[in-house]
């Protein structure tokens, strides 16, 4: 391709007025902002602009011929959404140059609305596959920027594909979890990181432990921050990027000041400028280099655009960590209180209670347990803990068959994560389907939910990992042919009951199990082994379960998957059994037992199914026995607690 001026947008952060003059005249093609609602910078209030700021900010930029994109890119609650609506309709009059949005109700609002102005799907939506991306152009989509995981090569055929525009973080803070999954920060302290609220667990110091016996694994640490992202820079890379057909290069750091965003914009900009003058004779300038070196935060990393760094990505010492947002904490336990049903006057109301309970298992001998104890569905596949093995078809065809003895429906799950690889083997995969006739397919993203649709006439589940907040996100998933979906693991209970009951769709609601914090393409065990402790390790042969240890004395399991991503889980497993007589609203119930024995999945199944059974006969004569609770609680290999049930709201 022939490069000019307009090849690459070069795409600068604005908090502040003297910011967004500093990055347009150090040279931005285009910067993004934030309004004082519903943005991913919501701790530091001044780094964004109010209603009448923005009005003028667009005028300028547009008077200095720069684009403006608006962030409107957290997830929205319930009682959020008539403001939603309000703030649209005030951005369409303001007339950005586009809105970079989240959540799949504002895909929904905005065909509602009819709104004119470019909607941009932010990195939170975690959009890594051609599936996805043709989903979104459905509705207005025309930018995405992908996830953070996509290698250059990756996203260069993504962009082939579909044509769509290709937005890439170049510089600045990332994150160790794939954006949108990580829910450790809004469970742990209602401070939501898909509500711009993060406290940044993935910065705490952390010990690598056997998770079966306690001891540490190696005596050869790299240090204590084993989550801790190096800042991404791209300097070196720029021609990969151009070549690559990267449109829009975008420098992380809403938040920081002017002299950092100049400094910052201008030298990408002389690079840029250089490499379309001149491709051949290019060569990154050194001392604009060293002049990023010396004025860097954290230390450097390509982080994964030329493929998986391992333990390089790391910065282990913490020694150029600017600052710590939090400190470990014990996670909510079941004696803390929990917050009352608010809805006095709806939950005596007689209604038909009809609940379902579904199991999630990791093979044959659970999914017999959990059927022979009154599950009602069974959820197999997705993702599988090592040293589980992958079910099979073979397997499959004899879990329908085993569940078809007890009257329960077998629903195939998928994994959240499906780059290029795993959309291949979805793709034959659902076409093998009716040999083995599964109930159903439950779906982890956009992507597999589209491809599904495309090969499967199986009925649909969406899944926890789509981040169902409000009715509007859950009408989408209707549209697109879900017939049940999912509730946010961050609603805390008055999320919940306002969402079921506005809900056009079916909800689910995991009510015990071992839940993933965060899931990361980085395999935390192989980089702290392989690079710093044996130089011949292989993760393929590993059998050995491991845990990160916290400063509150916590164990966070490590879950290594057939795909070698980490999924981290929190350190108690969740327990709503004593609150089930509040959750009425809701009419599907879920546990998560996929790491499990079939024992214990068996002795679970039957407490919340006994529980569920007395609701439905005893309605408003009903009491917990506190009983149940211990023996669960004696049977559990972790504590249990409550969740987000300590917190009013999910903020």
């Amino acid at each position: 391709m022939l490069l000019t001026r307009n090849s690459v947008e070069l795409l600068a952060p604005v908090g502040t007025w003297d910011v967004l003059e500093a990055a347009i005249e150090a040279g931005a093609d285009a910067v993004y902002l934030g309004g004082k609602r519903f943005n991913m910078r919501m701790f530091k209030t001044t780094a964004n602009f109010d209603d009448n700021m923005l009005g003028k900010a667009i005028e300028y930029a547009h008077k200095n011929n720069v684009h403006l994109h608006v962030t409107v890119n957290n997830l929205i609650s319930e009682r959020e959404l008539d403001n939603m609506r309000s703030y649209l309709k005030l951005l369409d009059e303001l007339k950005p140059d586009a809105l970079i949005v989240q959540d799949l109700s504002i895909l929904q609002l905005a065909r509602e609305m009819n709104l004119s102005v470019p909607l941009h799907a932010s990195i939170m939506m975690n959009t890594h596959n051609e599936h996805a991306v043709r989903a979104l152009q459905g509705y207005g989509i025309s930018r995405v920027v992908v996830n953070r995981e996509m290698s250059l090569s990756q996203l260069s055929l993504l962009k082939e594909r579909t044509g769509i525009e290709v937005e890439y973080f170049i510089h600045g803070d990332m994150c160790i979890s794939h954006s949108g999954q990580c829910i450790q920060s809004g469970v742990v302290f209602g401070q939501s990181s898909n509500r711009g609220r993060c406290l940044k667990p993935c910065r705490w110091p952390y010990q690598l432990v056997d998770a079966t016996t306690g001891s540490l694994v190696t005596d050869k640490d790299p240090g204590p921050y084993k989550l801790a992202m190096k800042d991404m820079c791209l300097y070196t890379k720029l021609p990969e990027l151009i070549q690559a057909g990267v449109t829009s290069f975008k420098i992380e750091g809403r938040m920081r000041t002017a002299d950092f965003v100049s400094r910052i914009v201008r030298t990408y900009r002389n690079a840029i400028d250089r490499y379309i003058a001149d491709p051949m004779g290019y060569a990154p300038d050194m001392q604009e280099w060293e002049n990023l070196q010396n004025t860097r935060s954290r230390d450097f990393s390509t982080c994964y655009a030329l493929g998986n760094p391992g333990a390089k990505v790391i910065g282990y010492s913490g020694n150029r960590e600017p600052r710590f947002f939090s400190q470990a904490v014990r996670e909510a336990n079941m004696t803390t209180i929990a917050r009352k049903p608010l809805l006095e006057e709806d939950s005596k109301k007689d209604k038909l209670f009809q609940p379902t309970l579904n199991v999630r298992v990791a093979d044959l001998a659970a999914l017999i347990a959990a059927c022979q104890n009154g599950a009602d569905t069974i959820y197999i596949g997705g993702e599988v803990a090592k040293p589980a093995i992958p079910w099979t078809l073979t397997t499959i065809a004899q879990a329908v068959e085993e569940a078809s003895k007890y009257n329960a429906k077998v629903v195939i799950t998928t994994p959240r994560i499906t780059m290029e690889r795993e959309c291949g083997e979805l793709e034959q995969f659902f076409s093998a389907l009716p040999q083995v006739n599964p109930h159903g397919i439950m779906v982890g993203n956009l992507g597999a939910l589209s491809l599904s649709r495309q090969i499967s006439k199986l009925p649909l589940h969406a899944d926890f990992s789509f981040n169902v907040f409000n009715h509007k996100t859950a009408q989408f998933l209707k549209n697109n042919e879900a017939q049940k979906a999912t509730i946010s693991l961050e609603a805390t209970y008055e999320q919940i009951i306002k969402l079921a009951e506005n809900s056009p769709l079916p909800l689910e609601l995991i009510v015990h199990g071992s839940l993933p914090a965060m899931i990361t393409d980085h395999s935390i065990p192989e980089a702290i082994l392989n690079d710093h402790y044996l130089n011949d390790y292989d993760p393929a042969l590993d059998t050995r379960q491991y845990a990160l240890l916290d400063t509150a004395g916590q164990q966070h399991p490590i879950m290594l998957d057939q795909y070698g991503r980490s999924n981290l889980l929190f350190a108690k497993d969740l327990c709503l059994l004593p609150h089930l007589h509040s959750l009425t609203a809701v009419q599907n119930y879920r546990i998560e037992g996929q790491y499990y024995t079939p024992e214990l999945v068996g002795l679970i199944t039957k407490i919340y199914r006994q529980e569920l059974d007395k609701l439905v006969s005893l309605k408003s004569e009903y009491q917990f026995d506190d009983r149940q609770l211990e023996i669960l609680t004696a049977a559990s290999p972790r504590e249990l607690g409550i969740g987000t049930f300590r917190h009013r709201l999910s903020k």
